[in-house]
């Protein structure tokens, strides 16, 4: 089956926020209680209730007196995804038909591994302490129907489609460079940036931290390995050879009259 994913323009974004309304609804997520902190972004931040926020930027420019950017903030389900190498149950995270990493909470443990193995700072955790994000709307995709938030979208900011399309698409529409087209094996959701990733608050180049991959998947393991091994050793030793005895010291020493 051809991967599907979205591709977000935030130059067509004009910061309505029906996608994270759209979102709550199907997923039938509460409101987030906030406060007014002086900015029109609310929530401030992705929580176990949101799992798509829209980030408003302002930067510099020559033409205006300040440039909005409306920038989607998500999971990107990545192909080569560090949440899923680091976490420890099995099933808890798992790939979809279409290509979306989507979560079993019944299989979660809550050990929180994913936030590390992350490199967008996605993972967030419900009141019931297991893992909670964007799952592309897996539920609808596999029925034929498209994300919540690619069809609430009024002004074609977010497409949904075959990524190898969407990628053509952007190109044709004068995008230079796809936004994860191949990083992490490639990214689910795909962005059209006119500038550098910087500038929208990404990362050049996103990587996953290998030596934290690296601890908790190989060497942890083998440390506890080792422990047993010393341990085991220890009592094989004590029933083979006997307990240690000391040795008395004046025991080859002659005896002077």
């Amino acid at each position: 089956m051809e991967r599907k994913g979205l591709l977000i323009s935030p130059e067509l974004c004009i910061g309505c926020k029906a996608c994270q309304i759209a979102c709550k609804s199907w997923n039938l997520l509460p409101a987030t209680k906030t406060r007014n902190n002086g900015s029109y972004e609310n929530p401030p931040d992705l929580n176990g209730d949101n799992f798509n926020k829209i980030r408003y930027s302002e930067i510099p420019s020559e033409t205006n007196p300040v440039r909005w950017l409306f920038v989607s903030q998500r999971c990107m389900h990545c192909d080569d995804a560090g949440c899923m190498r680091i976490c420890p149950a099995p099933g808890a995270l798992y790939k979809t038909a279409d290509g979306a990493v989507a979560v079993n909470k019944n299989k979660c443990i809550g050990c929180k591994l994913c936030l590390a193995g992350c490199p967008f700072n996605v993972p967030r955790y419900g009141m019931d302490d297991k893992l909670s994000k964007c799952t592309l709307c897996a539920d609808r995709m596999e029925n034929g129907l498209i994300p919540m938030c690619s069809k609430t979208c009024p002004t074609g900011a977010i497409k949904y489609g075959d990524r190898n399309d969407l990628i053509g698409k952007a190109t044709k529409a004068g995008y230079t460079k796809v936004y994860g087209q191949n990083d992490l094996g490639g990214l689910g959701a795909l962005f059209a940036f006119k500038d550098a990733p910087k500038i929208y608050g990404y990362a050049d180049k996103p990587e996953i931290n290998e030596m934290v991959i690296l601890w908790h998947k190989y060497l942890k393991p083998l440390s506890w390995i080792g422990l047993g091994g010393v341990a085991a050793a220890s009592v094989i030793h004590y029933f083979a050879v006997g307990p240690h005895k000391a040795e008395d010291p004046n025991k080859d020493k002659e005896v002077k009259k």
